[in-house]
């Protein structure tokens, strides 16, 4: 049997940079506070946990005092900083550049004029689409769908961002509805500004992976179901290749999905740490083939 991981799989650079801050961090005596999940992989969370880092919220970051604390790739609020500023905590900021400058594109737009409507489609609650809203003073507008783009205001300068994990197929649909909607209305597109945030590594994960579905008989995806991202990729793995099955760790294999398969395809999300589906691989090549 062929098993193959996916090359495309795994960590994304600005997750890889808060894990190895993490490690480094953790490597000191003094101990070192991560607000909130590093990654949404619980069995990379709890390697972490082994090595020293400790995870908290936001209401424990009064009681840190001057102890050092990270911010994770998906960012934080203003509202973050200036609390832990307060409060003298050493912040060690891993905040992923391409989430920095969208943050920065998203409080430019809604400093320049306060008629500006920011638009966010993004999972509401998620870490990094609060970082987004916190730079609107809570004022953003979050949808998720394109159901719920009916309740944006076209008669008043839109500008639409994207968390940078979101699926860009559905993003482009919100767009042309933004748009054709405009258009039918009004005759032009003037108060409609798109902005393409999605992180590229996002972007073209979706193709490769359609394409790498499609490769094989069986399609194993790892990943937290708490992860939104792990969610949104393994739907398209389910759409590729109809032998596809979500794990979080070996346990969850089964011995029947094996069975007359010759190729087998292991891929994971952007929170999957490769560590992990290594040991998947492992687990199928010494009891299921």
């Amino acid at each position: 049997m062929k098993i193959e991981i996916d090359k495309y799989a795994g960590f994304c650079f600005g997750v890889t940079k808060a894990i190895k801050t993490a490690e480094s961090l953790s490597k000191d005596n003094q101990p070192i506070f991560c607000l909130g999940q590093i990654v949404h992989n619980a069995k990379e969370e709890d390697r972490l946990k082994k090595l020293g880092m400790k995870t908290i919220d936001h209401s424990q970051i009064k009681e840190l005092g001057s102890k050092k604390m990270l911010i994770r790739a998906h960012g934080e609020p203003p509202e973050t900083y200036k609390i832990a500023k307060n409060q003298n905590v050493e912040l060690i900021d891993a905040t992923c550049p391409v989430v920095l400058n969208l943050q920065k594109k998203i409080k430019e737009k809604h400093l320049e004029n306060s008629k500006n409507q920011i638009v966010i489609f993004g999972k509401k609650g998620h870490a990094e689409v609060n970082g987004l809203v916190g730079q609107t003073n809570g004022k953003a507008i979050v949808i998720s769908s394109i159901n719920e783009a009916d309740k944006i205001d076209i008669s008043q300068p839109v500008f639409l961002f994207s968390q940078t994990t979101s699926n860009f197929a559905d993003y482009c649909k919100i767009e042309t509805y933004l748009k054709e909607k405009s258009i039918s209305i009004y005759g032009n597109i003037d108060n409609i500004t798109v902005f393409q945030t999605i992180c590229p590594s996002v972007k073209n994960r979706i193709p490769r992976l359609t394409e790498f579905c499609k490769k094989h008989d069986l399609i194993i995806f790892v990943s937290d179901p708490k992860s939104s991202n792990g969610s949104m990729l393994f739907k398209v793995c389910s759409d590729s290749n109809n032998q596809s099955f979500f794990v979080t760790a070996s346990d969850d294999l089964k011995k029947d999905w094996f069975f007359g398969k010759h190729s087998v395809g292991i891929s994971g999300a952007t929170s999957t740490p490769l560590w992990l589906m290594e040991e998947i691989r492992d687990s199928i090549q010494n009891n299921f083939t």
